[in-house]
């Protein structure tokens, strides 16, 4: 006879597998479905929606859940009942009419967004967006009744559980200082020189799956594509990723293609045996993204690697008018002007975040309207950068995030470049002579290392407690602060 507990996690495994399908329905949205295929993938999503809204908040996962929670659950069951629980009573908060609005809304506003990117006019996408606004507060308004939290703590609650906007806030003003006054001192020295040269698109691939083999990516359980916007998806025995190409910036395919990596590892290196059940994905997106904001910057950038890929675009191009190793590392790791958050230096990278956190904050309040929100981008834009924005695909057009409803999702990117932080100053206390690796291109006792500290684990621990037990200490924003610091000075010479 199954336990109480059995019963559940069985009947959580198909909602599980339905979340997957509606995963792999989202890459292939992305990646390979025709453009006039929207219509039908609107009613798929629905459809989708439907049953997995009813499953998750059916009486009779109510009536599982009661029965599990009465017997004596050792603590790795009885903290997967914990977050079953949780999105139970998340989901029952929500109309069914309002999420399968939502899932009918977002592709379409996705492909819409596309097309407004392309054309670099904000005006194709408003309406939609100020539809997917209108819908997003309520979804907050849902969540956060009979809560503690306004409704962008519930929002922003979906993708870091324990998280709060007071958190957040306080992290940016612990880390803000730091950044404005250090790029100060950088911009006023003279930067290293840019890349000059037109890098063939085919190779370009071809180095990206190198650099993903480097750092673990398993090419049986996953493959990497082309989108307008880089993305991981899956987990477990498929967990895909995208990139793209520019011929004349090679460096946003390489440092693309290493972030969503870092996703993927963490989902691919989940423990197997917690497939399909509550522990099987990632505790949060701070923690998510600091497994990608790791590799990407303190491993992927580093004096080490960059070595190990400077040998593998002069073995692919030839003599591309950088000479040196250290050149090189200097180039990829510049401090200069630019828009695109995705492409920003680590330097400036967590300021690109501040002005999203507040706008979408202000728009989920209703301090803000979208008809606003283009000028709003602009200002502060240049108040934060000291430059205008020349054009709405480097301003409020160029992230996907809204578009698909994601509110909330932003802060998590700083919170991971906090947590790589704390993370990449255990590592380097337990492995001094990490950097040697890394010129050889040997990424395996770095990500050996993350993968037993952290990955493993899957939702198994809340991010805090995963991030303690992973360092030894509690996390904070000092270790990202120093380590900043002493990389930008070396650079610079300051």
């Amino acid at each position: 006879m199954m336990s109480a507990f059995s019963n559940l996690a069985t009947f959580h495994k198909d909602t599980v597998a339905l979340e997957h399908i509606a995963g792999r329905l989202g890459w292939d949205q992305e990646t390979m479905m025709p453009s006039g295929s929207i219509g039908d993938r609107v009613e798929e999503f629905a459809a989708l929606e439907k049953i997995l809204h009813a499953r998750r908040s059916s009486s009779e996962l109510g009536t599982l859940l009661e029965r599990a929670e009465a017997e004596d659950l050792p603590a790795n069951e009885l903290r997967q009942v914990q977050l079953i629980r949780r999105t139970f009573e998340r989901t029952k908060k929500v109309p069914e009419d309002l999420a399968i609005a939502l899932a009918r809304l977002t592709p379409k506003a996705h492909k819409i967004w596309v097309e407004a990117r392309e054309k670099d006019d904000f005006a194709i996408f408003k309406p939609v967006l100020a539809e997917v606004v209108m819908l997003t507060r309520d979804l907050g308004a849902a969540l956060a009744e009979g809560g503690n939290g306004s409704p962008y703590d519930a929002l922003l609650q979906e993708y870091e559980p324990d998280g709060s906007s007071e958190a957040i806030s306080e992290m940016f003003r612990g880390l803000r200082p730091h950044l404005v006054d250090l790029r100060s001192e950088v911009l006023d020295r003279s930067p290293p020189p840019a890349l000059n040269h037109s890098f063939e698109a085919e190779k370009q691939m071809q180095i990206a799956h190198i650099l993903a083999e480097q750092f673990g990516y398993d090419f049986t359980r996953g493959r990497i594509d082309k989108a307008v916007h880089p993305f991981s998806s899956g987990s477990s025995s498929d967990v895909r990723i995208t990139t793209r190409t520019n011929e004349r910036d090679p460096m946003n395919c390489f440092y693309s293609t290493i972030h969503e990596v870092g996703h993927a590892s963490y989902e691919q290196n989940i423990d197997p045996s917690y497939a399909f059940s509550a522990f099987g994905k990632g505790c949060s997106m701070g923690i998510h993204e600091s497994q990608s904001r790791i590799y990407e910057n303190q491993l992927g950038r580093s004096r080490g690697f960059t070595s190990f890929l400077y040998r593998q675009m002069k073995d692919a191009y030839g003599d591309f008018g950088v000479s040196e190793e250290d050149t090189f590392y200097k180039i990829v790791n510049r401090v200069s002007d630019g828009y695109i958050r995705t492409e920003a230096d680590e330097l400036q990278y967590n300021l690109h975040i501040m002005l999203r956190y507040d706008l979408e904050r202000a728009l989920v309040a209703g301090d803000l309207i979208v008809e606003d929100l283009e000028a709003a981008w602009n200002d502060r834009f240049e108040a934060d950068f000291g430059y205008k924005v020349d054009r709405a695909s480097h301003g409020v057009l160029q992230d996907v995030h809204w578009s698909e409803a994601l509110f909330g999702y932003f802060p998590t990117y700083s919170l991971g470049n906090v947590y790589a932080g704390c993370l990449y100053e255990k590592m380097t206390e337990d492995f001094p002579n990490l950097e040697s690796d890394l010129e050889k291109g040997d990424l395996s006792r770095a990500t050996s290392w993350l993968k037993d500290a952290l990955q493993q684990h899957g939702s198994r621990y809340p991010a805090r407690e995963l991030m303690s037990r992973a360092c030894g200490k509690e996390p904070s924003v000092g270790p990202l602060v120093n380590y900043i610091k002493r990389k930008f000075s070396d650079i610079y010479d300051l």
